[in-house]
């Protein structure tokens, strides 16, 4: 039997050792029960809590603030009451809605033009029906007289209208009782007299009859405010053809285009011939005949410039 060999240590540790390592047990010991005291008020996280945070990824927001009431550190948000789109698993579907709201959205705007462009495409719509078509009904001129009534006549009031076709045939041609008592006929410039107002249309029924001729058309006159005034009507501007401010009947006559030229005057340089030359006053009839015959030797050249500046 082979022999045995013990080595055994029987130094026993020295006084200094022990004391050391009881404060080392103590000083762990103290450690243990302050962890717990914190852990219990909150103060400190529970290693769990920490597993568990770190687990599923959730960090506080750098911008919270500390909540001591709450112990879960972390924070729930409240979900948005809006869901979430959802996405097609077809990707020709995505492309199709996007097609659809695009076309949705030429659709709108070509289908509700602003009033700029309304008059544009208006003023070139008629324009080109005039012109390729020969089409004159959707133009006419109108030529009022205006009697005085009122103290001293000074106010002006409708005594007498014409409206021609774009050819020259009269379309209506009426004398018109004012409403106001008469106190100046002005028969040197209106031609109008006594016995002409004593049979004559009632304004309100006359207003009526001119007012349905001129609806919807384009209308010309000369200085062509006047008479609207006295019609007590507002025709649409782009429908509108005023001979007194066209700068290219000025220029054909070889007057300053910013010039506003008398009807008289336009018609004897541009086509040689007098109105206007009876004592007895003017022809509302022979004014309004005379104003569409000006525009019609412009007129191409004119509706080409409406649609840079409609209403003019």
């Amino acid at each position: 039997m082979s022999g045995i060999t013990l080595n055994l240590n029987f130094d026993v540790p020295s006084q200094d050792e022990c004391q050391k390592n009881d404060r080392g047990n103590a000083k762990h010991n103290n450690f243990v029960r302050r962890r717990r005291v914190l852990e219990k008020r909150g103060l400190l996280k529970k290693k769990q809590n920490a597993n568990n945070c770190e687990k599923h990824t959730c960090r506080k927001k750098p911008w919270q603030g500390k909540n001591k009431k709450n112990k879960d550190s972390c924070t729930r948000y409240p979900q948005s009451s809006t869901p979430p789109a959802e996405l097609s698993t077809n990707p020709s579907s995505s492309a199709q809605v996007h097609h659809e709201n695009s076309v949705s959205g030429i659709v709108k705007e070509s289908t509700v033009p602003s009033s700029s462009e309304s008059q544009i495409q208006f003023s070139s719509a008629l324009s080109s029906v005039a012109t390729c078509t020969g089409i004159p009904l959707k133009y006419i001129a109108i030529d009022c007289e205006m009697v005085g009534t009122g103290p001293k006549g000074q106010c002006s009031e409708l005594a007498r209208c014409s409206v021609v076709s774009y050819d020259g045939d009269v379309i209506y041609d009426k004398f018109i009782k004012p409403v106001n008592p008469v106190t100046d006929l002005r028969t040197r410039w209106s031609g109008v007299r006594w016995k002409d107002l004593r049979k004559a249309t009632p304004f309100r029924e006359a207003q009526k009859e001119i007012l349905k001729i001129l609806s919807g058309k384009v209308i010309v006159g000369h200085a062509i405010h006047h008479d609207l005034k006295v019609l007590h009507y507002s025709h649409p501007a782009f429908l509108i053809r005023d001979t007194s401010r066209i700068p290219i009947l000025n220029r054909k006559a070889g007057l300053p285009e910013n010039q506003t030229a008398s009807l008289k005057k336009l018609t004897k340089i541009l086509f040689n011939k007098d109105i206007q030359m009876e004592k007895k006053g003017h022809s509302s009839v022979e004014d309004a005949k005379a104003t569409m015959e000006l525009y019609k030797i412009v007129q191409v050249e004119w509706e080409r410039t409406l649609p840079s500046n409609p209403g003019s």
